[in-house]
């Protein structure tokens, strides 16, 4: 079958009466039926391979398909068919009239598969290019992240009524910069946030939730990393988005752990470079290497404060010279925060206008405007313009 619509109708059972007949009519009686309710585009059925592994410790002698292209559609599961052929296997096909132990009716077989294999190439090639037409025109082709509604195939998502104030309050938690990734899963909690189906957020979904351009209107394509300008109302602005992933990169440190550790985040393996992270042992705290092999494998936090006391006994900073770091700090911090974010947003922005050039672009090309419009529309579009 080809998908679970036909799974639950009149396919397989149709499929089922025309095996029976053949088998009658030829004198086969069949022992075991294996009901595949999954492409035969698709490697790695799970039924179909139950199927083979039965085959190929002889549980049976023969196989009886409804047709070639409900066996296989990809050559590596044909192969499989044929190697059962090999072997001294019967395989037979209810609406075929060809003899596969035969090599014209082996042949023939052979081609018909190779056309249904090319038939779900094509068919792929043009759910591709539906696909990115409707990626072209803002609209998201696959199912609505958490916060969003399913409207059907040509439709925007819409906000969920439910879950998209709650997906608000989520981000605007984690903008304060005093939430770690785990802490927020205890916040949507507690405000009621949930998956589509109902369960608890993990810390992988609130990851994917944070990671999501998808809420300040731009619809990312993971694999591919292209960005496409969405015509879907939004739950938070470009600039916030922004902000959540400089908080997830590292720029601001989370206040809100298990446990708040005096050195975390301050000291590095001498050996491997890498950090030591603290953890909570029997009322006592160690900074430990995770690389595996490495020489160095726990410090005891005392001994950190003791060198920290040492080194720093020697230090001294004067009243002028405090004040004049603390200034220079603030500025420096409120300097690099401004030019980060407005960075961001530009280049935000030229994805939304490269977006915007290649759909005038087609439209073009499809003689839906003429050059005069795209031209002067492309002008308005220009980052230089702005």
């Amino acid at each position: 079958m080809s998908t679970a619509k036909q799974g639950e109708g009149v396919s397989l059972e149709a499929q089922k009466e025309a095996i029976s007949g053949f088998a009658s009519r030829n004198g086969i009686e069949i022992i075991q039926w294996y009901e595949e309710k999954e492409t035969a585009a698709k490697k790695g059925r799970p039924i179909f391979n139950q199927m083979i592994t039965a085959l190929k410790h002889r549980k049976a002698d023969g196989l009886v398909i409804h047709k070639i292209d409900r066996s296989a559609r990809n050559f590596a599961d044909w192969a499989k068919i044929g190697d059962l052929a090999d072997a001294g296997i019967g395989i037979h096909f209810a609406t075929e009239s060809l003899d596969f132990s035969s090599r014209g009716g082996r042949l023939t077989a052979d081609i018909q598969a190779v056309i249904a294999a090319d038939y779900i190439r094509n068919l792929r090639e043009e759910c591709i290019k539906g696909i990115y037409g409707r990626l072209k025109q803002g609209i998201y082709p696959f199912n609505a992240p958490i916060g969003y509604l399913n409207n059907g195939g040509g439709k925007a998502k819409t906000p969920d009524p439910v879950r998209a104030p709650l997906i608000q309050e989520l981000f605007k938690h984690y903008l304060t910069g005093e939430y770690s990734i785990r802490s927020l899963c205890g916040v949507a909690k507690q405000i009621g946030l949930r998956t589509q189906r109902g369960n608890l957020l993990t810390k992988t979904n609130v990851e994917i939730i944070l990671n999501n351009p998808f809420y300040c209107g731009v619809i990312r394509i993971n694999k591919t990393g292209q960005l496409f300008e969405g015509i879907h109302e939004t739950l938070i602005s470009p600039k916030e988005f922004e902000c959540v992933q400089d908080i997830k990169s590292g720029r601001y440190r989370k206040k809100v752990t298990k446990h708040i550790h005096t050195y975390r985040g301050l000291f590095r393996c001498a050996n491997c470079n890498t950090a030591m992270i603290p953890e909570r042992q029997k009322g006592h705290v160690y900074y430990r290497c995770h690389t595996s092999n490495c020489a160095t494998k726990t410090v005891r936090e005392y001994m950190l404060e003791d060198e920290m006391l040492a080194m720093l006994s020697g230090i001294k900073i004067s009243e002028a010279d405090f004040e004049q770091m603390a200034v220079k700090l603030n500025v420096w911090f409120s300097e690099r925060d401004s030019v980060d974010i407005l960075k961001s947003s530009a280049a935000l922005q030229v994805a939304q206008i490269k977006d915007r050039m290649e759909r005038l672009t087609d439209a073009l090309i499809d003689r839906l405007i003429d050059q005069d419009i795209r031209t002067d529309r492309l002008h308005i579009a220009s980052p230089h313009s702005r």
